[in-house]
């Protein structure tokens, strides 16, 4: 099976809040905690955050299987060649079955199709299974950060 995508709208943030929520809690809980889960949904996902990325330039895109929606990813365009993939999220349920490889492919296209040679992203250093993901698709950690 194959995932398609489609850019999202204003429209969409209901949708793309909804999914975040059901991802974030369902992943990351045992990772961060409910605490920084709240923190994160409440900073990254607001309304007001989403719309205005959207009206910034940042690509969101919904990555749709069977008609319904199962994902999304956000990245933003450098000048110089690079992007940045801010976000590449997958529900739990359609985890382990090549899914977010295709999204991590489709991310690479469209960074390239817009000129970029390099597109970069960011991943909490205890996301093994993100990791993983990232190094099967040729990914390089560059920097280590702690914040």
């Amino acid at each position: 099976m194959t995932l398609t995508f489609r850019p999202a709208t204003a429209a969409d943030i209901p949708l793309l809040r909804d999914l975040a929520e059901r991802i974030w809690r369902a992943c990351y809980v045992e990772m961060i905690g409910e605490a920084q889960i709240d923190y994160m949904l409440d900073w990254m996902y607001s309304a007001e955050k989403i719309a205005a990325e959207l009206s910034d330039g940042v690509l969101w895109e919904i990555a749709i299987l069977d008609s319904a929606p199962v994902g999304y990813l956000a990245t933003t365009f450098h000048s110089a060649g690079q992007a940045e993939l801010n976000k590449i999220y997958l529900l739990p349920a359609r985890q382990g079955r090549g899914f977010g490889q295709q999204m991590l492919a489709h991310a690479l296209a469209t960074a390239a199709a817009r000129g970029c040679t390099e597109l970069r992203l960011r991943v909490n250093k205890s996301n093994v299974r993100a990791l993983r993901a990232y190094d099967r698709a040729g990914f390089l950690i560059i920097e280590s950060l702690v914040a």
